[in-house]
């Protein structure tokens, strides 16, 4: 294979290369590159972390009481589910914001000027942003069982409901993608993310049972993604049987929905963003 590249420029291939392993390393190259930048800033992490935590700690203790078990499932059961997929969920906001700097410094102009794949730098900051959230599921995880949170799936269960998350938390970043490209900069990309994602979040079944809304509320919170996988993580991490499974589908569905419209949506706006 032949290449050819200026110092400091990622590999273009040419005859005879291959434009897909060229594509992937580009995605590598900024995947690795947004890592490292979340290491140098340790207290985004740990503030990103924390959020998440505070929400477990305040509906585990002063919600608890109150509403005692859902379904017969004791609340922080079915509590800790839905906490991980708003998490997911609030993580993804972090990829518009990532953009929006990256925009508003004028990185995104030198990565247009580069020869490298135009998706790239979108894949490469959705899929930081997706091993990002496996360090936090982990940390959510660790925090769930001191709080009495207990599982009772199974470890392939549980892995199977990370995996759902991961991938709608992925889902998710594209879209939020986009947001970030069209705001001007990280404040406006924060602020118009927010209320995107509180609607969907907090109506829905996460935190309570949906048909404790108004019928009204109902309609939106059992048709909409982040129900749809609460539900899908709630039945595989509690141990579901077989017959319960088909709530799984439903998430799977929205995830690969999600993909297929915002990804080609992202891609399409960062081509015009300059």
């Amino acid at each position: 294979m032949t290449a050819i590249a200026l110092p400091g420029e990622a590999v273009r291939p040419t005859r005879g290369g291959s434009s897909l392993g060229w594509t992937f390393s580009n995605i590598g190259t900024i995947t690795w590159r947004n890592l490292m930048a979340i290491t140098r800033v340790p207290e985004a992490l740990f503030f990103s972390t924390l959020q998440p935590i505070m929400f477990v700690l305040l509906f585990r203790y002063v919600f608890a009481g109150a509403i005692g078990s859902i379904y017969g499932v004791p609340y922080v059961d079915y509590l800790m589910p839905g906490i991980f997929v708003q998490t997911v969920c609030f993580g993804a906001v972090s990829t518009a914001i990532g953009l929006a700097d990256d925009l508003q410094k004028g990185l995104i102009e030198r990565f247009r000027a580069l020869p490298m794949s135009r998706t790239a730098v979108l894949a490469g900051r959705t899929t930081a942003d997706l091993v990002r959230n496996v360090f936090v599921i982990i940390i959510m995880t660790v925090v769930g069982l001191l709080v009495g949170f207990r599982p009772s799936g199974g470890p392939a269960n549980y892995l199977v409901a990370c995996v759902v998350m991961l991938l709608f938390g992925f889902a998710l970043s594209w879209g939020f993608a986009y947001i970030g490209l069209a705001a001007p900069n990280t404040e406006t990309a924060q602020v118009m993310a927010f209320p995107i994602l509180f609607p969907f979040t907090f109506a829905s079944s996460a935190f309570v049972n949906t048909a404790s809304m108004p019928g009204w509320l109902q309609a939106f919170a059992n048709h909409q993604p982040v129900t749809a996988v609460a539900n899908a993580v709630r039945v595989l991490m509690l141990g579901g049987t077989f017959s319960d499974l088909y709530t799984v589908w439903p998430a799977i569905a929205w995830i690969a929905g999600l993909l297929i419209v915002l990804a080609p949506l992202s891609v399409r706006k960062f081509r015009n963003a300059l």
